[in-house]
C-alpha cells in the first residue's frame, strides 16, 4: 500500500479546531485504503511558547520530509509584543521560503447555495469559478534592503524593496498557463507597469512566455488596481489571474469576499517539480486568519480547511476522484441548509465547527460509497 506522509501544523486560534475536522476526513480516506501517515507539529504562537521561535528546527525538518503540509492559522494578540523575527507569521514565511513554495493558488468559487451571502448581487457571482495565482517567494515581502532607519530629530525612514528576476516571473507564468489549459483557457496578468519597473519586466516576461510556449492560451494584461475594480464589478470575466506577491495578497482577499466568507477560501502553495521524482513540495492552508475572537468557542467555519485538503488530494497526490467527492460533499451540505454563523441565512440551520465537520464527513462517506 502506498504511504503518503502529511505534516499537520494546526497553529493558533481557530487553526486547531479546523484541523480537527480535517482529521475526520483523513480517517475516512485511510479506512478506504489511502495510506496517509500524519505527524503533528507546532507553528506560530504555539511554537513560540514551546520553543521561543515561530517554528522549531525539528518541525522544519519534518516539513521538508513530508509529501505535503496542512497548515491551520497563526497569530493573535497574545504574541503582539514578541520580537519581530519570532512573530507567529514568521513561521509561515519560513515554511514558504525554505520549502521554495513560489506558486500560491487561491480559488474563488461561489457555491450556488451561498450566492446570497456574497457582498455582490447574485447574478454577478452565481457560478463564479476563478483562480488567483500569486507569486509567493519574491517581490516586496522578501526584497532587500528591508530596513527602518533612525534619521534623528524624531524622523525615521522605512524601506521595502520590490525585486523580481526573469526566472521568477517565467516559472509563475508557466504555472498560470498550465492551469488555464485545464480550465477555460484564459490568463489575465496583473501588475503596475505604469509606475513600477518590476511591472514593466513582469509584463514583458509573461507576454514572451505566453507567445512562445502557450500560443493556444488567451492572455490579456490589466493594471492591478483596475483588476481590483473589475473583481467587484464583473468577476466572472476572469479565469486564471497571475500576479506578484503584494498584489496577489490583496486581490485574493478581495476575491474571497465574493464567495460569501473568508471561511470558504482554501489555498495551495506549490514548489517546483523535483527533477528525479516529479513531486512538488506543497503547503495547503485556509485563507482565513486565526480569528482569536472566536477561538475555542466552536464557532469557526471549517470549510476552507476542508477545501484545502481537497486541493492537497488533487495537486499533491493526484487523488482526483476523492478530491471531487469531497468538494461535492461540501456542496451537498450547503445545499441542505447547514450553515456556520459566518454564512448563516434565513431558513437555514446554524451549527458549530464540529457539527459542520460531522455533516461533511457523513456526506463524504456517502460520496465514496457511491463511487
Amino acid at each position: 500500500m502506498t504511504t503518503r506522509t502529511l505534516l499537520l501544523l494546526p497553529g493558533d486560534g481557530i487553526g486547531p479546531e479546523a484541523m480537527a475536522e480535517v482529521e475526520k476526513l483523513i480517517a475516512i480516506l485511510n479506512a478506504a485504503g489511502a495510506g496517509f501517515e500524519t505527524e503533528r507539529g507546532l507553528v506560530g504562537g504555539s511554537a513560540y511558547d514551546a520553543h521561543g521561535a515561530a517554528i522549531s528546527e525539528d518541525d522544519m525538518k519534518r516539513a521538508l520530509a513530508a509529501d505535503a503540509v496542512l497548515f491551520g492559522a497563526v497569530g493573535g494578540p497574545k504574541w503582539d509584543t514578541v520580537p519581530y523575527e519570532a512573530r507567529p507569521e514568521a513561521g509561515l514565511l519560513r515554511l514558504r521560503k525554505d520549502l521554495e513554495l513560489f506558486a500560491n493558488l487561491r480559488p474563488a468559487i461561489c457555491y450556488p447555495a451561498l450566492a446570497e451571502a456574497s457582498s455582490l448581487k447574485r447574478e454577478l457571482v452565481e457560478g463564479l469559478d476563478i483562480l488567483i495565482l500569486r507569486e509567493l517567494t519574491g517581490g516586496v515581502y522578501f526584497g532587500e534592503p528591508k530596513t527602518i532607519t533612525d534619521l534623528g530629530n524624531g524622523q525615521k525612514r522605512a524601506i521595502d524593496t520590490q525585486v523580481y528576476d526573469t526566472y521568477e516571473i517565467e516559472r509563475i507564468a508557466r504555472v498560470g498557463f498550465e492551469l488555464a489549459k485545464t480550465r477555460r483557457g484564459k490568463v489575465t496578468s496583473m501588475e503596475k507597469r505604469n509606475v513600477m519597473k518590476s511591472g514593466v519586466l513582469w509584463n514583458e516576461v509573461v507576454t514572451r512566455v505566453g507567445r512562445e510556449e502557450y500560443p493556444d492560451v488567451a492572455l490579456d494584461h490589466m493594471l492591478a488596481d483596475a483588476g481590483g475594480m473589475q473583481l467587484v464589478r464583473a468577476p466572472k470575466q476572469f479565469d486564471v489571474i497571475v500576479t506578484d506577491n503584494l498584489f496577489g495578497d490583496m486581490l485574493s482577499d478581495v476575491a474571497a469576499m465574493l464567495t460569501g466568507s473568508l471561511g470558504m477560501l482554501p489555498s495551495a502553495s506549490l514548489g517546483a517539480p523535483d527533477a528525479a521524482t516529479g513531486k512538488r513540495r506543497a503547503l495547503y492552508e485556509p485563507v482565513h486568519g486565526s480569528a482569536p475572537d472566536i477561538a475555542g468557542r466552536g464557532l469557526a467555519n471549517p470549510i476552507a480547511m476542508v477545501a484545502s485538503l481537497a486541493m492537497c488530494l488533487r495537486y499533491s497526490f493526484a487523488m482526483i476522484a476523492e478530491a471531487d467527492a469531497l468538494e461535492r460533499a461540501v456542496a451537498a451540505v450547503l445545499d441542505s441548509g447547514t450553515r456556520t454563523g459566518d454564512i448563516m441565512a434565513p431558513g437555514c440551520r446554524q451549527v458549530g465547527t464540529s457539527e459542520m465537520g460531522d455533516a461533511i464527513a457523513s456526506a463524504f462517506q456517502a460520496e465514496l460509497d457511491r463511487a
